[in-house]
């Protein structure tokens, strides 16, 4: 038996490009500051997988700390070119300095490498040929633009 394991590899799966609602301010609860964010609409590309977000079945479900983390609970649905349909949960956590998080709070346009939003992610599918999806490890980083976010997501090998 070998102590050496295999370091792990990134393969890009898909870029999703969405828009944003206007949050649900739910206000301060025990956990934080609760939001409730809808993703209305958007669409997704990578080299195997391409299609669309579909609304009304997509948030970002937050808790806001003190210091500006926002602590995601992020789930969405994606229909592919072919009609297949992937249920997509992240959680996620976005963190910086504060004047960068009070920048984005306002709606401005800041640089993705200012700040740290990272994601968790689980892909489920009931499609025989994306089954692959339903056994995989994910992660994902993202980025907030105005009126929209970014999502790339990764395969962990």
């Amino acid at each position: 038996m070998t102590a050496r394991l295999p370091e792990p590899r990134l393969t890009r799966i898909y870029r999703l490009e969405a828009a944003l609602g206007e949050p649900v301010d739910v206000g301060d609860v025990s956990a934080g500051r609760r939001r409730i964010v809808p993703l209305t609409g958007g669409t997704f590309s990578g080299p195997e997988l391409n299609g669309k977000l579909l609304p009304g079945a997509s948030a970002d479900w937050q808790i806001v700390l003190a210091d500006g983390t926002a602590l995601g609970d992020i789930r969405y649905t994606l229909q592919t070119d072919g009609g297949a349909l992937l249920y997509v949960q992240s959680r996620g956590v976005r963190h910086g300095r504060p004047e960068v998080l009070e920048r984005l709070g306002r709606g401005e346009d800041v640089d993705a490498s200012e700040y740290t939003f990272r994601t968790s992610t689980r892909i489920e599918t009931a499609s025989r040929e994306l089954d692959w999806l339903n056994k995989g490890v994910f992660v994902g980083v993202g980025g907030r633009r105005p009126g929209g976010v970014i999502y790339e997501t990764y395969l962990v090998a």
